[in-house]
């Protein structure tokens, strides 16, 4: 099968994880895969040596975003896709528009979110619809949200939980010992972590206001939040008024993420909303402890294998993280084991893999249930 995956660009995201490891399990299974992005520079990127790579170079204007376009048609007339998946809105949208024009005998666009920011984008989503085949999302809850908001008509969008490598994240003793050491930690001192790009969707002030609202132990804990964006500076502000800027690093972005969170206790993510979390399944992997908020399809990723708490609550929030450092060595083991194996059972790469091939050939789209795995 020759599958053309489109996406807005190749940030440090998850969506953009999601992406490039589609590409690299579908070359692995002997498909031709092209990947191509809008704009930027590829932060991520596939690591299979046969998946084509492409940058559109759009720019913010409207020729600049008409010369991508035609760079675009001339790319899908010369690779004569079977499938053509893309993902996030612009892409979505971008791709759908294309259609008018250029013949793509299969159309799959796939949202990443239950909120896409604005009645705006939900109505470009309508207005566009009939023009993609099918549309995925990560979450059932996700899939509600998008029925809910009018963005599409009931039945014209179906669930794809996100997969991860479980082979990648792991746990990995050695890992630990070398980030702990990097961030002066002995093994005495608990660490949190946090993984996400610092805008408001992922609600770093109520992760900093619980995190500072938390009874200390012994050893004072630590928190290690690892992304960038455009609320860094505000948010290192917060955590000096806060008074814990001593114990809050900063870490940027970084692409070690199965080693910081090996060398972590306790996993949080503090969104106010959220599509599926993969960054949730990523810790659960690595075995660690979750505590997360109650938003879009987190609940359908942790199950009963971690803790949950209500969005934009920094007391529920902090009480939760307090829990889950004082778990004895047997139940912080136990918990972890089993976030690895809810992972292994439910979100691997294999199986979202298999389920967006199904997809694209269009295989059992009336079972939904199939496609969304068990709950």
């Amino acid at each position: 099968m020759k599958v053309l995956l489109t996406i807005t660009s190749l940030g440090v995201g998850g969506a953009e994880r999601l992406v490039t490891g589609l590409a690299d399990h579908f070359a692995a299974a002997g498909h031709e895969v092209v990947l191509v992005r809008f704009h930027g520079d590829a932060e991520l990127s596939p690591t299979d040596v046969r998946v084509r790579l492409e940058n559109l170079q759009m720019r913010r204007s409207l020729l600049g975003v008409l010369a991508a376009m035609v760079r675009f048609r001339r790319l899908v007339r010369s690779f004569r896709p079977d499938v053509v998946n893309s993902h996030l809105v612009h892409a979505n949208i971008l791709t759908r528009l294309l259609r008018l024009v250029t013949p793509m005998p299969r159309l799959i666009s796939s949202a990443h979110n239950t909120n896409e920011e604005g009645r705006g984008r939900m109505r470009a989503y309508r207005l566009t619809d009939r023009l993609a085949n099918i549309s995925t999302n990560v979450s059932a809850e996700a899939v509600g949200a998008f029925e809910q908001q009018g963005a599409l008509r009931p039945g014209r969008m179906v669930a794809i939980h996100n997969g991860i490598d479980t082979a990648a994240f792991t746990f990995d003793p050695a890992a630990r010992e070398r980030v702990r050491t990097e961030l002066n930690l002995d093994e005495a001192a608990p660490l949190l972590l946090a993984v996400g790009r610092l805008w408001e969707p992922k609600d770093y002030p109520n992760l900093l206001r619980a995190f500072a609202g938390l009874e200390g132990g012994p050893v004072p804990p630590q928190l290690a939040i690892v992304g960038d964006g455009p609320l860094r500076g505000e948010l290192e502000a917060m955590a000096g008024s806060l008074g814990v800027a001593d114990r809050v690093h900063f870490l940027g972005v970084r692409h070690d993420v199965p080693a910081l969170m090996a060398a972590s206790d306790v996993f949080v993510l503090a969104s106010a909303w959220e599509g599926f979390g993969l960054v949730v399944a990523e810790a659960m992997a690595c075995g660690r402890v979750v505590v997360a908020t109650d938003c879009g399809g987190v609940r359908e990723v942790v199950g009963d294998a971690g803790f949950l708490v209500p969005p934009r609550n920094a007391e529920a929030l902090a009480k939760a993280m307090g829990r889950a450092l004082r778990l004895s060595d047997d139940e912080h083991e136990r918990l972890g084991v089993a976030a690895r194996e809810r992972v292994l059972a439910r979100f691997s790469l294999d199986v979202m893999a298999d389920r967006y091939l199904a997809v694209y050939r269009d295989d059992d789209l009336s079972d939904q249930q199939q496609l969304q795995g068990t709950k």
